[in-house]
């Protein structure tokens, strides 16, 4: 298992590591004839684990006293403090009282752990290895290391001496990974070509496809449309390309004829189009489609009706079209019918009308005041440009990925640019959310394993950092070993 550690390999001498307030000169600490070797620090899963050896060589030590050395792990920021076992390290005159098997008067009792002691011989080679272990938590990662050293002479008193750090930290701070991701830079659109779609719900003569300026609400119906296409054609930022219109029918009466009467009145309104704006017949696109049972499952599903599951049923279950009509209108003595016959038929009876146009190219400056009002006009890559006009961190920023991802919602630049934006600002649900619907796309899985990541779901990560990493995507791969070290670190 990796470990995250510190490893000093060099001696340090004790007496070099006393605080300069302390005046080594004032007194002869024995902590300053102490040599510390080889230590050790590891964090190894849910466990610190600590090693060192005491070099005890220039150790002099009073025949007829007793050293406990003990490591204490003190946090630099908070009250937290571990002291771990202790070494003891005793005189040989000392030993010998410790030894009698006798108690008398004035005999100190003294707790003394067999593993840590060992007896000094003075002007001879002797080593302490110690080693000891205590449960990780969070507040180890700012410790230090001290240690304490204690004097007990021949009648018990005691004597502390000053504290020593061995370490100011005994392990690196916590692991944190720095995942690699940016925007995507938009291709340039060199023909901006758009269009919108919008219903002309107009009258006519039952059976007829003659359009009629003044029968019913025909005139409103057609002011709308004539607002909407001088609008198009007096906008200097665009030119209009094409119309496609198509023919819709409700369901009652056959499907073949309503398939002819919905050809009949597109072609009709086709004709008013192109007298009345002067466009000519290259720049129509006249289709028909007959009744309309998609919009009318959607009206019947976005309406109040108490039985609308079975008119539904009917039209998924029934494939003769004919029967359908007749199937809705046997059901509980046409009562359901005439409400979907006034209410929800009269609309499906329209003319739909897509008009394409190509939008000119805009300069920054131009494109800043544009994506106010008609960003639908601008292309991915303006919208980018004018992104970088404002500071990565600003708002306005990530508004503007925001509009580009509502007016392109079906783009994966724009919608994985969101997602950026959002991982920047640590909102990693939705940028979580966004990416899932794009999982099967190549420019996603990086993204999607640092949200992952993020989330703290390595496997999901590791998963697509790994796809990502098979495309040959370089962030992937340098995400791929940030993951690993910090799942280590864990």
């Amino acid at each position: 298992m990796k470990t995250n550690s510190i490893y000093i390999s060099l001696v340090i001498t004790v007496a070099t590591l006393v605080m300069a307030s302390f005046e080594v000169a004032a007194q002869d600490y024995y902590s300053t004839q102490l040599t510390l070797e080889n230590i050790n620090i590891v964090k190894d899963a849910d466990v610190t684990n600590i090693s060192l050896d005491i070099n005890l060589n220039n150790l002099n030590i009073d025949k007829n006293e007793l050293l406990i050395i003990t490591p204490i792990v003190v946090s630099n920021s908070s009250e937290n403090k571990k002291e771990l076992d202790a070494i003891t390290i005793i005189g040989k005159r000392r030993n010998r009282v410790l030894q009698r098997p006798f108690t008398y008067e004035g005999k100190p009792n003294i707790d003394i752990a067999n593993e840590n002691t060992l007896i000094r011989n003075n002007e001879s080679s002797q080593l302490v290895s110690y080693t000891t272990s205590l449960p990780y938590e969070e507040w180890q990662r700012d410790a230090q290391l001290l240690i304490s050293t204690e004097v007990i002479g021949c009648a018990n008193c005691r004597d502390y001496e000053p504290e020593i750090i061995v370490t100011d930290r005994i392990l690196t701070e916590r692991f944190v990974p720095e995942y690699q991701f940016s925007y995507i830079t938009p291709e340039v659109e060199e023909i901006k070509e758009r269009s919108e779609t919008y219903s002309a719900h107009l009258n006519y003569v039952v059976g007829r496809w003659d359009l009629l300026p003044g029968y019913e609400n025909n005139a409103a119906v057609l002011a709308k449309v004539d607002d909407i296409i001088q609008e198009l054609k007096g906008d200097n930022d665009l030119t209009i390309s094409n119309f496609t219109i198509t023919g819709y029918a409700s369901p009652e009466g056959t499907q073949q004829s309503n398939l002819l009467l919905s050809q009949r009145r597109a072609q009709s309104f086709a004709k008013h189009i192109e007298a009345k704006y002067g466009y000519n017949s290259n720049q129509f696109k006249v289709e028909w489609k007959g009744e309309d049972w998609n919009g009318l499952r959607e009206a019947i599903i976005s309406s109040d009706l108490a039985n609308k599951n079975d008119i539904i049923d009917i039209i998924s279950s029934v494939s003769d079209i004919d029967a359908r009509d007749g199937r809705i209108r046997a059901f509980d003595n046409e009562v359901t019918y005439n409400r979907i016959l006034n209410e929800l038929y009269p609309p499906l009876r329209r003319n739909d009308y897509n008009i394409a146009f190509v939008s000119r190219p805009f300069d920054v400056e131009e494109a800043a005041e544009v994506i106010k009002t008609r960003p639908k006009l601008l292309s991915l890559n303006e919208m980018f440009h004018v992104a970088n006009t404002f500071p990565a961190e600003s708002a306005e920023y990530r508004e503007v990925f925001e509009v580009a991802a509502k007016t392109f919602p079906e783009s994966e630049t724009a919608n994985i640019n969101v997602a950026v934006t959002e991982l920047n600002n640590n909102n990693i649900d939705a940028a979580l959310e966004r990416l899932e619907k794009m999982k099967d796309s190549p420019a996603a899985w990086n993204m999607l394993g640092v949200a992952y990541a993020q989330k703290d779901m390595d496997e999901q990560a590791e998963e697509y950092f790994n796809k990502a990493i098979e495309q040959g995507d370089e962030d992937a791969l340098h995400n791929l070993q940030q993951l690993e070290r910090y799942v280590q670190d864990k």
